[in-house]
């Protein structure tokens, strides 16, 4: 085959209220360049599960997300992050869920997928896998003040609000989800998502990231996606094997997931979902109903990264 590898990476949709400055935002933009060229660099001997996964570890890594070093905390001031794996060669799935002591949660569900005979492992399971490969830290590596200073703004908001968790992650603008999809040299999907949930989420709350069908897929000849947004809506409406079975029925990848992001729009309302995709040609597309999602991709040989955050910005 003659193929050039390609990747797409995003930081979460929501809202620009997320971002403090211009500078804050543009840091945010430089990590997902910094993804994407981490992810072509290992092409070079690597697949496309090795792009994704050192995609989204660059990212777990940079804390400018709501994945890794940058997780937002649940209603009880705690960090639980879900991530979800998949090679779509051969279809296999690693994925984590209520993971406190890990960084790298991306790797971790690999080595669900890979170490393994299952493919969901959470709590004090996935914890414990954690310290047999080395992957555990402790929970100051974590858990910072300005984590805990907006954590408590936010609860004495909540409590003078009384609306659901979700209604107020929304309007803080907080789902900063990172994911990837990726093509390799010999024709391979993959796709990766992390996160640290829906800031203030029930304990034990599970999202999409972990989930395959709603926060990731990837198959062999058809097409990788990775959800980010509102896991609820993103699991009722199995948002990314929706858009691989439209692809599958003769649809345009980037039709297919504006139709997918447009579903969503008429089922549960807008500002809860983003998708980016790459299909088997190496195509990438983008899609959400939210103000901003930081997003990126490029192709080997390109030499340059294009990286998007409004609705309006070129992209791919």
């Amino acid at each position: 085959m003659n193929i050039k590898a390609v990747i797409a990476v995003h930081g979460g949709a929501g809202s620009a209220g997320y971002f403090i400055n211009e500078e804050h935002r543009q840091r945010y933009l430089n990590g997902l360049i910094n993804a994407v060229n981490a992810g072509l660099e290992v092409a070079k001997q690597g697949n496309a599960l090795d792009m994704v996964t050192e995609a989204v570890t660059t990212m777990e890594y940079d804390g400018s997300y709501d994945a890794g070093k940058g997780s937002v905390l649940n209603l009880y001031g705690e960090i639980e992050q879900d991530a979800g794996i998949m090679w779509g060669k051969d279809l296999s799935v690693g994925a984590v869920a209520s993971v406190k002591h890990v960084i790298n949660t991306i790797r971790l569900a690999r080595l669900v997928m890979e170490k393994t005979d299952h493919v969901l492992i959470t709590g004090n399971g996935a914890e414990e896998l954690a310290k047999q490969f080395g992957l555990w830290v402790p929970y100051v590596e974590l858990i910072n003040e300005n984590k805990i200073n907006r954590y408590k703004s936010l609860v004495r908001n909540l409590r003078s609000r009384y609306e659901k968790n979700a209604d107020l992650a929304k309007g803080f603008g907080l789902t900063g989800t990172v994911g990837a999809v990726a093509l390799d040299r010999d024709g391979n999907l993959a796709a990766a998502t992390s996160t640290g949930g829906t800031i203030l989420k029930w304990p034990g709350r599970v999202g999409d990231s972990p989930l395959p069908g709603a926060g990731y897929w990837a198959e062999n000849g058809i097409c990788a996606v990775s959800a980010t947004g509102i896991g609820e809506f993103i699991i009722r409406a199995m948002a990314s094997l929706r858009v691989v079975t439209l692809v599958k029925n003769g649809i345009r990848l980037g039709d297919a997931v504006k139709q997918v992001v447009d579903y969503v729009t008429k089922m549960f309302g807008s500002g809860n979902i983003g998708l980016i995709a790459v299909d088997s040609s190496g195509n990438v597309a983008s899609s959400f109903n939210t103000e901003v999602m930081g997003r990126a991709w490029s192709r080997e040989g390109m030499n340059k990264v294009v990286v998007a955050h409004h609705p309006n910005d070129p992209f791919p």
